[in-house]
């Protein structure tokens, strides 16, 4: 069973899933980068029929890949391990599993906002979001 946040809770635990989150969104960032540069490289070979490579670059950018792969896993791992589900790392969307009334509901949460102010239910997705009232 999945962990189950009040909203206090995933407030607490806001800071640090956001600083994860950044990270991860940086690595991907820098990983598409890289395979870009890497696609260029490959297509300057092809173009112009075996092209001298300049080895120990292509080899940086492989060895960067690899890290920046591994250290997007880790931070999605470590977000992960607190029971926080990433739904979008494009617009860093995350929602954190709670009970409304009984029920399975998220709490949801886009980076750059100020606080955890929306929730949705598990069918529903980020266009559904819900203001969380008084009620909640």
């Amino acid at each position: 069973m999945a962990r189950l946040f009040t909203l206090q809770e995933a407030e607490e635990l806001l800071p640090e899933v956001e600083r994860w989150l950044r990270a991860a969104i940086e690595c991907r960032k820098n990983l598409s980068a890289l395979d870009d540069q890497m696609r260029a490289l490959l297509e300057r070979v092809n173009v112009s029929g075996g092209v001298q490579v300049d080895v120990e670059a292509a080899a940086r950018m492989k060895s960067g890949r690899q890290q920046a792969i591994e250290r997007l896993q880790q931070s999605l791992a470590d977000i992960e391990q607190t029971g926080v589900l990433v739904k979008d790392l494009d617009i860093g969307l995350i929602d954190f599993p709670t009970l409304l009334d009984g029920s399975e509901v998220y709490l949801c949460w886009k980076l750059g906002e100020p606080h955890i102010g929306f929730w949705h239910h598990t069918t529903e997705g980020y266009k559904e979001r819900k203001s969380i009232d008084r009620d909640f």
